[in-house]
């Protein structure tokens, strides 16, 4: 068992006081067994996290639009659980779903799992999802900056030349100034594109 699987099982052991249920679904090899606790009827919470997480890390993407809805949950250890196993079940949705969550306003309070999952997928959708997310946490007296710190710590891992504005808007920002700075600096001693 895992790090993370360990961790995920001693938390969910606690929630579901264990037994026999939780023991099967933590140690089956069966991912049809576990793919049915994703469509059947009053499951428990903890049940269906179990099998989307196992399923997820397997690469088996009938987890995919569970692992998305744990995502998205107010519950940040069940959005981390989450965002591992959709990065290790690599679907092709994945970055275009975490860049809708991560950039919905109504769900702002919910957003820094999904932007942290963004950075390291690094796909397309990163970058401008991170610089939209970063942009709008810029206004005065928004109470999200640990959502900004991470955007502005994405963004310099990303490297991408198309944040340096949004970048250079976050320097002042007390709370952001170290990253932003540093951040701005990896662009700076990034190369240039051949023929730039």
């Amino acid at each position: 068992m895992d790090e993370e699987l360990r961790s995920l099982a001693h938390r969910l052991r606690r929630e579901s006081g264990g037994g026999a249920a939780f023991e099967r679904l933590l140690l089956t090899a069966d991912r049809d067994e576990l793919a049915a606790e994703l469509t059947a009827g009053e499951r428990p919470l903890w049940a269906r996290e179990i099998a989307a997480y196992r399923l997820g890390c397997a690469g088996d993407s009938r987890a995919f639009e569970s692992l998305v809805l744990l995502l998205n949950h107010r519950d940040p250890d069940r959005c981390v659980g989450a965002a591992h196993a959709l990065y290790e079940l690599g679907d092709t949705r994945t970055p275009r779903a975490a860049a809708a969550l991560a950039t919905n306003e109504l769900r702002v309070a919910y957003a820094l799992v999904p932007v942290r999952l963004l950075t390291r997928l690094r796909a397309p959708e990163s970058a401008p999802a991170l610089i939209t997310v970063l942009g709008r946490r810029l206004v005065p007296g928004d109470p999200h900056w640990r959502l900004a710190l991470a955007c502005v710590e994405g963004l310099g891992a990303l490297g991408d030349a198309r944040a340096r504005a949004v970048l250079a808007s976050a320097v002042p920002h007390p709370r952001l100034t170290a990253a932003a700075s540093a951040a701005l600096a990896r662009l700076d001693a990034k190369p240039s594109p051949q023929g730039s």
